[in-house]
C-alpha cells in the first residue's frame, strides 16, 4: 500500500507543479494585437477539431467496451468482463483528458513565445520549453495516477496483489485505442493541411511558407498542435501505461523473490522520473548567441543523470539486486543512442540529409530515390541498437541469480528508456509551439529580427520532433517485447511454433496488417489533402483580393473542411487495427495471436523507422536548400526538395507515428483479451 501511495502522491504533486508552470506561462505577455488575432484563429480551429475528434473516439470507445463486456459474458466471465471494460474506459478517458489539457496549454504558449521573440531568443525558448513541459508532465503523471488509482481500488475491493496487474490490463488497452485514433486523426489532419498549403501556396502560387494569403496556413498551424502535441502525447501516455502494466505482470512471476516490491518497482521509478524531469526543465536555459539545441540537450542530460541516480537508490532499496540497476542503465543509454541516431539521419549537419539535398539538383525523381534509400538504411542501426539493448538487459537479468530474471531485466531496461519520457515529451511539444510562433510572427508581419529568432527556434523544434519519433519507436520496441513476454505469461505459452500452419498464418497477417495500415494512413492524407487543395484553389478563384492582399481568406472554412476529411479517413484504418488481431485470436486461438503479435511488431518497428527517418531527412534537406545551398528558395533544386518533403510528410507525421501506437495496441489488445483466446 505504501508504494502505491508514494506513486499516487508524487503524481498528484507533479500535476500541481504542472498547474503552477501553466500559470507562469499564461502570465507572460502575448505580443502585438496582430499576433493575438492569428493565435485566436489557431486556438479556435484546434478546439473545434479536438471536440469533433474526441466525440468520435468516445463513441468508438463506448462501443468497444460493450463488445468487451459481452465477449467475456458469453464465456461466462461477467465479472472479468466488467473489470476489463471499466478499466478500458478509465484508460481511454485518462488518455483523452491528458491530451486535451496538454494541447490547451500548447495553443496558448505559442502566442507568448511569439511575443517573447521580440525580446530575444532566451525568453522565447524558456516559454516554449516550459509550455511543452506542462504537456509532458501532465501526460506522464496522468498515466501514473490512473494505474495507482486502479491499484488502490482493487486493493480496497480485496483482490490479492498478484491478481491486480492482470485486472488493470484494460487500462493500457483503453489508452492505446485513444492514442491510435488521436495520432491517426491528428496526423491525417496536420499533413493534409501541410501538403495542401505547400502544393497550392509554394509550388502553384509561388508564395512563401506561412503567407497569410494562403487559406490553408491556419489549418497547417492547427495541425501542428493536434498531430505533434495531442497525438504524440497520447502515444507516450499509452507507452508509459502499457510498460508499467507489462512490467508489473512480470513482477508477479517474481513475487516469491521480491514480493510486492517487484510489482510496484515500475510505478516508483516512473514517479522519480517525473522529479528528474522537473529539475531538467529548469536547467535548460539558453544564451542569446547559443544554438537552442545545446540548451535543450543540457536539460536532457541533467534529466538522464538524475533518472540514473534515482534508479540506483530505488533498485537498491526495493530489489536489493544491482544487476537490475545495470539493466536500467542499458535502457537509459539506449534512449540516448536513439536521440543521436535520429539526429544523424535527420539533421542537416550530417551525410544523409546533405546527400538528399545534393540529389535534388538532378530532379524530383532522384530526390525521392535518395530519401527512400536513407529511410531503408536507417533501419539497420535502429535494429542493432534495439537488439543490443535486449541482449544486454536480458544477460544482466539472467545473471542476477533470480529465476525469470532475464525477462525482468528487459522490463527494467524499458523502464530506463521511459524514465525521461516527460522531458522528451516537453521537447516534442516545444516543436509545435515554436512552429506556431513562427507562423504567428510571419502572418502578423513582424520584423525580420523577430522572424530570425523564431526561425532558429523552429529549426530546433523540427529536430526535437524528429528525436521524439526516434525515441518513441525505440521505447515501443522495448515495450513491445516486454508486453509480448507478459502475453506469453498470461497465455501459459512457452513456445510459439511458426511451423504450425495456423500460427504461420497469424504471423503473416500481422506483417500484412502493418503494410495495409500504412497504405491506408498515407492514402488518407492524400484524400484529405484533396479536399483542402480544392478549397484553397476555389478561394483564390472566388476572391481575387486574397492574392492582392486586399482581403482575407476564409481560414475557418479551410480548417472545417480538413477536419471533416481527416475524421472521415481515420475510421477505417483504426477499426482494421482492432478487428484483425481479435479475429485471429478468436479463430486460431492464443498461439496464432502470439505469432501475429511477434511478427507484426517486427514489421512495424522496421516500417515506422523507415518512415520516420526518411520523412525527417526529406524535410531537413528542403530546409538546408532554403538556407541558400544548391540555389536556395525558388530554384529547381528547391522545387524537387519540396516534392520530397511532401512525400515525406505523411511518412513522418501520419503513418510512422501511428505505427508506434499500432505496435503497442496489438500488445495491449491481445493481453487484455487473452482469456478469450486461450
Amino acid at each position: 500500500m505504501e508504494y502505491t501511495l508514494l506513486a499516487f502522491g508524487i503524481s498528484i504533486a507533479a500535476l500541481i507543479f504542472a498547474g503552477l508552470l501553466a500559470r507562469w506561462v499564461l502570465r507572460q505577455p502575448v505580443g502585438t494585437p496582430a499576433m493575438v488575432a492569428v493565435s485566436d484563429v489557431i486556438r479556435e480551429g484546434a478546439n473545434a477539431f479536438m471536440r469533433r475528434q474526441y466525440r468520435t473516439i468516445g463513441l468508438i470507445s463506448v462501443l468497444l467496451a460493450v463488445v468487451l463486456l459481452l465477449a467475456y459474458g458469453l464465456t461466462g466471465s461477467w465479472s472479468h468482463g466488467w473489470q476489463t471494460a471499466a478499466a478500458f474506459l478509465f484508460g481511454a478517458a485518462s488518455s483523452a483528458v491528458a491530451g486535451i489539457v496538454a494541447m490547451a496549454i500548447s495553443v496558448r504558449a505559442n502566442i507568448r513565445a511569439a511575443g517573447a521573440a521580440q525580446r530575444g531568443l532566451p525568453q522565447a525558448l524558456q516559454i516554449a520549453l516550459r509550455g511543452g513541459a506542462v504537456s509532458g508532465i501532465i501526460i506522464v503523471a496522468m498515466s501514473l495516477l490512473g494505474i495507482s488509482i486502479l491499484f488502490l481500488i482493487y486493493e480496497w475491493l480485496g483482490f490479492s496483489i498478484q491478481e491486480i496487474p492482470s485486472l488493470i490490463v484494460g487500462y493500457g488497452f483503453g489508452a492505446s485505442l485513444v492514442a491510435l485514433f488521436a495520432q491517426l486523426g491528428g496526423g491525417i489532419f496536420t499533413k493534409a493541411a501541410d501538403v495542401g498549403a505547400d502544393l497550392v501556396g509554394k509550388v502553384e502560387s509561388g508564395i512563401p511558407e506561412d503567407d497569410p494569403r494562403n487559406p490553408a496556413v491556419v489549418a497547417d498551424l492547427v495541425g501542428d498542435n493536434v498531430g505533434d502535441c495531442a497525438g504524440r502525447g497520447a502515444d507516450l501516455f499509452e507507452s508509459a501505461a502499457a510498460e508499467n502494466i507489462g512490467a508489473m505482470i512480470l513482477g508477479v512471476s517474481l513475487f516469491p523473490v521480491f514480493g510486492i516490491k517487484g510489482i510496484m518497482f515500475p510505478l516508483v521509478l516512473r514517479a522519480f522520473g517525473l522529479i528528474a524531469t522537473i529539475v531538467g526543465i529548469f536547467s535548460a536555459k539558453a544564451k542569446a548567441d547559443e544554438n537552442p539545441m545545446n540548451s535543450l540537450n543540457r536539460g536532457y542530460w541533467v534529466t538522464s543523470v538524475l533518472a540514473a541516480a534515482a534508479f540506483y537508490f530505488v533498485t537498491q532499496s526495493m530489489l536489493g539486486n544491482m544487476w537490475f540497476f545495470w539493466a536500467g542503465m542499458v535502457g537509459i543509454a539506449t534512449s540516448i543512442v536513439f536521440v543521436y541516431l535520429t539526429q544523424y539521419y535527420t539533421e542537416s549537419r550530417f551525410r544523409p540529409v546533405r546527400e538528399i539535398a545534393e540529389a535534388s539538383t538532378t530532379g524530383h525523381g532522384t530526390n525521392i530515390i535518395s530519401g527512400y534509400a536513407v529511410g531503408l538504411e536507417s533501419t539497420g542501426a535502429t535494429v542493432v541498437a534495439i537488439s543490443t539493448a535486449l541482449l544486454a538487459s536480458y544477460w544482466l537479468g539472467a545473471n542476477s541469480g533470480v529465476a525469470h530474471g532475464g525477462l525482468y531485466g528487459t522490463a527494467v531496461a524499458t523502464m530506463g528508456m521511459l524514465a525521461t519520457a516527460a522531458y522528451v515529451l516537453a521537447m516534442d511539444v516545444f516543436g509545435p509551439i515554436t512552429d506556431n510562433a513562427g507562423g504567428i510572427v510571419e502572418m502578423s508581419k513582424a520584423s525580420e529580427d523577430v522572424r530570425r529568432t523564431t526561425d532558429k527556434l523552429d529549426a530546433a523544434g523540427n529536430t526535437t520532433k524528429a528525436l521524439t519519433k526516434g525515441y518513441a519507436i525505440g521505447s515501443a520496441a522495448l515495450a513491445a517485447f516486454l508486453l509480448f513476454s507478459a502475453y506469453l505469461e498470461e497465455a501459459h505459452l512457452s513456445v510459439v511454433n511458426l511451423a504450425n500452419v495456423e500460427v504461420f498464418i497469424g504471423a503473416l497477417l500481422g506483417a500484412t496488417l502493418v503494410f495495409v495500415f500504412s497504405s491506408l494512413a498515407i492514402r488518407a492524407v492524400g484524400k484529405a489533402a484533396y479536399y483542402i487543395i480544392n478549397d484553397v484553389r476555389a478561394q483564390f478563384k472566388e476572391n481575387a483580393g486574397i492574392m492582392q492582399g486586399t482581403s482575407k481568406p476564409d481560414y475557418a472554412r479551410a480548417v472545417d473542411i480538413t477536419t471533416r476529411g481527416a475524421l472521415k479517413e481515420m475510421i477505417f484504418p483504426g477499426v482494421l487495427a482492432i478487428v484483425v488481431p481479435i479475429a485471429v485470436g478468436m479463430t486460431f486461438k492464443a498461439e496464432a495471436a502470439a505469432g501475429l503479435l511477434m511478427v507484426g511488431t517486427i514489421a512495424g518497428i522496421l516500417m515506422a523507422t523507415l518512415m520516420n527517418n526518411a520523412g525527417g531527412a526529406w524535410d531537413n534537406a528542403k530546409k538546408y536548400i532554403e538556407e541558400g545551398h544548391y540555389g536556395g528558395k525558388g530554384s529547381d533544386t528547391h522545387k524537387s526538395a519540396v516534392t520530397g518533403d511532401t512525400v515525406g510528410d505523411p511518412f513522418k507525421d501520419t503513418a510512422g507515428p501511428s505505427l508506434h501506437v499500432l505496435i503497442k495496441l496489438l500488445s495491449t489488445l491481445t493481453l487484455a483479451l487473452v482469456a478469450l483466446f486461450v
